[in-house]
């Protein structure tokens, strides 16, 4: 089959952007249309009860799918299918085990989460709908590494895609029939929704696997399993230190929206009103900071095989290009967002949303956000360079002082939720940074000044010409047709100033395909 061919470095990565981008757009369709269905308050139910998801599902998945993706190419490189079958069934067997011990006292402790930690008892329901997605997603990820680890990104690309396809057209039909049995049911019904998206993406690659005839899992399961003591070290060598990483996250996200509503509660804040402001900031105006990323994941997903293999063959100029060209292309991505968001942040949220509550997080911290966009591969490659340990103390040390800020901020009245939104700017920063310190002590990496001077001359022609067009074509905040062409012009500009600054080069484009051709 043509979709189980293996890809290059680019072209994968290039599979994994356009998926991550029809996922984003899909993914904003989806919440524009449980923003409307739902409101402030329902979103703020909703997005309070994700973070729990997340802690559990980094706790079943144990740092697995990166192992695994590791140990399968080594596999896959000396042609020895029977260690990708044992590291498949021994991968199966951890993530099986623990998402069902986790899916229970997920089940166990939403009570105690919902009214102890949360402040708002309706999010109980949401707690307990979303419980099925762990072990689904346990079983995901393990398939997902088995296909990277043999470099092909096209199943999980699809999958991603279907997904979200599947997930929009469940999630209205469930929230207008929950919807009146009160705004936590609908939340339920956008949580069923998920579920259903994520079972069928895991049916679609399971049935891409059972085509691959070179490896069966029914036969001999046990006999692998009772000598995989060597594979789950092997795994485990790469696991525990991402699943560190990946915990320091995923508690930061479980233990976010209860220190938010803690302190709002300390600020005098109602708890329906300081769950409209969390829905707002982290509905609203997150999401949309986070809509480069897809770019940025796909470059760190790609970058930690290329990486490791250069570094072991002692390549460390490709080393440093591979760095250079992730942070080239991550700021890239990321600097249009960033200008576009600032300028046009009330006009973007009225017309996606219908309100403009949020316009002031995303004013306060597109700029500070744009250090997260070459974060990714930053944290990426130390983990690829075996400094998954520095990695994870930087991601601490960060996370700690987002909390402390946070805190102190969120509790006092004159801050309120803008507070968090400051804390949540001043952990970005920070993280990037450390991880920046970090390659240039291990590896002596540093962005060149030539780099840093383009890259503020992108940002500021950019916003320049931005401007320009927003005084030239006024209605922009009234007109949706209006603003749709003044973003469009501002995208235009900003791919001649991405040529004229050697943000992209031909070199790089002459790799690709249809680019190849093009150029040739």
């Amino acid at each position: 089959m043509l979709i189980m061919s293996k890809q290059t470095f680019l072209q994968g990565t290039l599979f994994l952007i356009m998926a991550g981008l029809i996922t984003r757009l899909l993914g904003f369709i989806n919440r524009i249309v449980v923003a409307r269905l739902m409101g402030e308050e329902g979103i703020g139910l909703y997005n309070m009860a994700l973070p729990t998801l997340f802690l559990v599902y980094t706790l079943s998945q144990f740092g697995l799918p990166i192992a695994i993706s590791k140990r399968v190419a080594e596999a896959e490189a000396r042609n020895d299918t029977k260690k990708i079958k044992k590291i498949l069934i021994v991968s199966l067997v951890i993530t099986g085990t623990l998402s069902i011990f986790f899916t229970i006292g997920m089940i166990i402790a939403a009570p105690l989460i919902a009214t102890r930690f949360l402040t708002d008892e309706r999010t109980l329901y949401p707690l307990l709908a979303i419980t099925p997605m762990v072990p689904i997603s346990a079983i995901s990820s393990v398939i997902r590494g088995y296909f990277q680890g043999r470099q092909n990104m096209k199943p999980q690309s699809y999958a991603q895609v279907i997904e979200q396809i599947i997930r929009i057209s469940c999630v209205a039909f469930f929230i207008k029939l929950l919807l009146p049995y009160g705004i936590e049911f609908a939340a339920c019904g956008a949580m069923i929704s998920v579920i259903i998206g994520e079972l069928v993406s895991l049916l679609f690659m399971m049935r891409l696997f059972r085509r691959h005839k070179r490896i069966t899992l029914h036969h001999s399961a046990f006999t692998y399993i009772a000598s995989g003591k060597d594979t789950l070290k092997s795994l485990l060598s790469i696991a525990l230190p991402s699943t560190g990483s990946r915990l320091v996250g995923s508690i930061s996200n479980f233990l976010e929206p209860i220190l938010v509503a803690q302190s709002l509660a300390i600020a005098g804040v109602a708890t329906v009103t300081a769950t409209k402001q969390y829905g707002a900031l982290t509905g609203y105006a997150i999401p949309l900071l986070f809509l480069p990323t897809f770019i940025t994941h796909s470059l760190a997903v790609a970058l930690i095989p290329n990486i490791s293999e250069a570094e072991a063959n002692n390549n460390n100029k490709l080393v440093h290009y591979r760095i250079h060209q992730a942070v080239r292309i991550s700021f890239a991505s990321g600097a249009l967002a960033t200008v576009i968001l600032t300028m046009f942040a009330s006009p973007i949220l009225h017309f996606m949303y219908g309100t403009s509550n949020a316009s002031g997080f995303l004013l306060l911290m597109a700029p500070f956000f744009l250090l997260l966009y070459i974060q990714f591969p930053l944290n990426a490659t130390l983990q690829a360079l075996d400094y998954a340990k520095k990695a994870m103390w930087n991601n601490i040390i960060s996370t700690g002082v987002k909390f402390v800020v946070l805190i102190v901020l969120t509790s006092n009245s004159q801050f309120g939720i803008m507070g968090a939104a400051i804390a949540l700017s001043v952990g970005v920063v920070l993280g990037t940074s450390l991880h920046l310190a970090t390659l240039n002590n291990v590896i002596k990496f540093s962005i060149p000044k030539s780099d840093i001077l383009k890259m503020i001359a992108l940002l500021g022609l950019t916003w320049f010409v931005a401007n320009v067009f927003r005084q030239l074509f006024t209605g922009y905040d009234t007109v949706l047709s209006i603003l749709i062409l003044v973003i469009l012009l501002t995208s235009v500009a900003y791919v001649f100033l991405l040529f004229l600054l050697k943000f992209i080069t031909k070199e790089e484009l002459v790799q690709l395909p249809f680019f190849n051709r093009f150029f040739s």
